[in-house]
Formats: C-alpha cells, sequence, structure tokens
C-alpha cells in the first residue's frame, strides 16, 4: 500500500481547484472565473488500487493585503510543508512571470519532489505549449513537466502515474470511501458562497462570507440550512439581495440544488444577509466565518 500528500499550489487563477476536483472525480473545492476563491486548506482524497493520495488543495499564491488574504497565503504557504510532493500549476494561457520563476526554482531546489503541472493546455494554439515547458528545461530539481488541461481531463492519467512514483509505502490516512477532510456544514458554506460568486458583480464576492446558523437533519430525511451571506459595505447588501429579492433567491436556489445532489436528499435552505464592515481585517468575525487569523 502506498500513501501520501501532494501539495498542490500556484497563482490565484491557475485552476488548481478544478485539478483536485477533477483527479478526486469529486467536489472537494468551490471553483469560478474569479481568482482567490479558494480561501482554506481543503484536501481531496483519491483511492485506488493499492494507493491513496490525499491532495491538499491551497489558496492561489497573491499579495497579502488584508487579515483574510494573510490568513489564505499562510495557508497556502504551509502546505508543502511535510507533504511527500508539490505540484506547481502554471497556467498555459499566461507568459510566467518573474513570481512564478521564483517559486519554481525555490520548489526545485527542496528535497522534496516536484512535479511543474502546466495547466489549461485546453484554451491555447498546441504550438505554444512546448514554449511554456521550455522556459524552465534548465532549472534543476524539477522531476517531471507535464501538460494537462483540469478542466477537460487531458494528460491526467500521466500525472497520476507521475504522483505515484513519489508516494510511500504506508497505510491509509482516511476511509476508502472519504473524498475529503471537510464537513457537510463546511462544504454548505462553501457551496453557498459559489453560487454568491458566479451570481454578483465583480466588486462585491471579495467580502462576501457565508456563517452556518444551522445545519440539522431531521428525522424525515430533509436537512435545513440556515446561513447569513456576509458582506463588507452597507452597498453590498441591496446588490445580493436584489430587486424583490431576485438575486439573493438566485443564489439560494442555485446552491440548494447542488446541496441536493450533495445530501442526497431535500434541503431546506434559508439565507439572511448581514453586513459586516471591514470584516475581512476582523479576527472575530473572521474566526465565526471559519478563518482563524491565529492559528497555525
Amino acid at each position: 500500500m502506498k500513501s501520501g500528500f501532494i501539495a498542490v499550489t500556484g497563482k490565484a487563477n491557475a485552476g488548481k481547484s478544478t485539478l483536485v476536483n477533477s483527479l478526486v472525480g469529486e467536489k472537494v473545492s468551490i471553483v469560478s472565473h474569479k481568482p482567490q476563491t479558494t480561501r482554506d486548506r481543503i484536501f481531496g482524497i483519491l483511492n485506488g488500487e493499492g494507493y491513496q493520495a490525499v491532495f491538499i488543495d491551497t489558496p492561489g499564491l497573491h499579495r497579502a493585503k488584508n487579515a483574510l488574504s494573510q490568513y489564505m497565503m499562510k495557508e497556502a504557504e504551509g502546505a508543502p510543508e511535510g507533504a511527500d510532493a508539490v505540484l506547481y500549476l502554471l497556467a498555459c494561457d499566461k507568459q510566467p512571470d518573474k513570481y512564478d520563476e521564483e517559486r519554481i526554482k525555490a520548489f526545485a531546489a527542496a528535497k522534496t519532489p516536484f512535479i511543474l503541472v502546466v495547466n489549461k493546455c485546453d484554451v491555447v494554439d498546441e504550438a505554444l505549449i512546448p514554449q511554456r515547458i521550455a522556459a524552465f528545461k534548465d532549472v534543476k530539481g524539477i522531476d517531471a513537466v507535464i501538460p494537462v488541461s483540469a478542466r477537460t481531463g487531458k494528460n491526467l492519467d500521466m500525472l497520476k502515474e507521475e504522483i505515484l512514483k513519489f508516494l510511500p509505502q504506508g497505510q491509509p490516512y482516511f476511509d476508502e470511501d472519504a473524498y475529503t477532510d471537510r464537513s457537510l456544514r463546511y462544504m454548505a458554506a462553501e457551496i453557498i458562497r459559489e453560487k454568491a460568486l458566479y451570481n454578483l458583480s465583480d466588486e462585491v464576492p471579495y467580502g462576501v462570507g457565508v456563517n452556518i446558523n444551522k445545519y440539522e437533519v431531521k428525522e424525515n430525511g430533509v436537512t435545513e440550512i440556515d446561513a447569513d451571506v456576509v458582506c463588507e459595505k452597507k452597498a453590498h447588501k441591496p446588490m445580493i439581495i436584489g430587486k424583490g429579492g431576485a438575486m439573493l433567491k438566485k443564489i439560494g436556489t442555485d446552491a440548494r440544488f447542488e446541496l441536493e445532489r450533495l445530501t442526497g436528499g431535500k434541503v431546506f435552505l434559508t439565507l439572511w444577509v448581514r453586513v459586516k464592515p471591514d470584516w475581512r481585517d476582523d479576527p472575530a468575525v473572521m474566526r465565526r466565518l471559519g478563518y482563524d487569523p491565529g492559528q497555525k
């Protein structure tokens, strides 16, 4: 039996969460086209014949501007510590910058096995892919460079095979039917936030958090969820609610549909909108929303 942890890192919007979801075959992390969608370190668990690979999905590497983004960077930077292998995702549709080059060289110089994953190969001309790979051909310490499309699944089998080379012998860390370390309560909050990201304008989502006030499974099998959608500015509240409550209803309907697929039963979802000014710099509110700025 082989088992181990693989840290998945890279800049915001490189496709880390999409890759983990595709490798695991289940929705582990929420995704959207907006950067910094992932805020926590989340485990995605892939069980196969004779192995268990635990992928550590992380927030995108970025410059921290508030307490929440400092928390996210701490989550991202801490993931490779103790991992059995590291994947760095490079978006093929963007020219690698100095930050990418510095991070890749740093990971390559470390002792941990390191795979450079060139993602989003389905959205560029195929002639560009060898150019992206060639840019790092002289960097010593890269164990493999694999072009993939996390969205379409291209070359993911090749990536799995490469990852399995670096998993040590050992017993599984999780039950064989587990696909994440997160609770349904946590997943409910993330799904609601995902639907807010999809439906709201660009100026609102970065200041949106979700607090689950109640998560209860009744005797009849119905799951009752009561949640607050928290925003930073008074001006954002009417935008989230929408005319006649239409936007909040849309977010709730989209979330309920996915929650019913997740739980396998009927979900009764109630959403409220609360204003917590500058909550991303308020440790008390951050903790209530599940982001502990003091945790190590």
